[in-house]
């Protein structure tokens, strides 16, 4: 399994940017896909997750509401819209794909993107 992110900038805060975490490979034989993120001297924390079986989608309460986790079959690209964008959003952004377990702990990932930053100025 594969997966490439990319999509982050410098964005002032309220702007919009859009993720994308390309995956080959295995990726899409998994259950789901996720996105999380890891500001300096942080734990890295669940963003958002979709499941490939009905694409049921799930946020965490930071970001709902502002974020959208999409994916497009064809193109094996899932996407992480992000509006009304905040400085404590700023953060490495990074795709993920289970191996087990709940999709909202860290240490259930197997495989992982390279991350990409966004940084959101006030």
């Amino acid at each position: 399994v594969q997966l490439q992110a990319s999509g982050g900038g410098l964005v002032q805060a309220g702007g919009s940017l859009r993720l994308s975490c390309a995956a080959s490979g295995r990726a899409f034989s998994s259950y789901a896909m996720g996105w999380f993120r890891q500001a300096p001297g942080k734990e890295r924390e669940f963003v958002a997750v979709i499941w490939w079986s009905g694409g049921s989608t799930h946020y965490a309460d930071s970001v709902k509401g502002r974020f959208t986790i999409s994916r497009d079959n064809a193109k094996n690209t899932v996407y992480l819209q992000m509006n009304s964008l905040k400085p404590e959003d700023t953060a490495v952004y990074y795709c993920a794909v289970p191996r087990a377990g709940s999709v909202y702990y860290a240490q259930n990932y197997d495989y992982w993107g390279q991350g990409t930053q966004v940084t959101v100025s006030s």
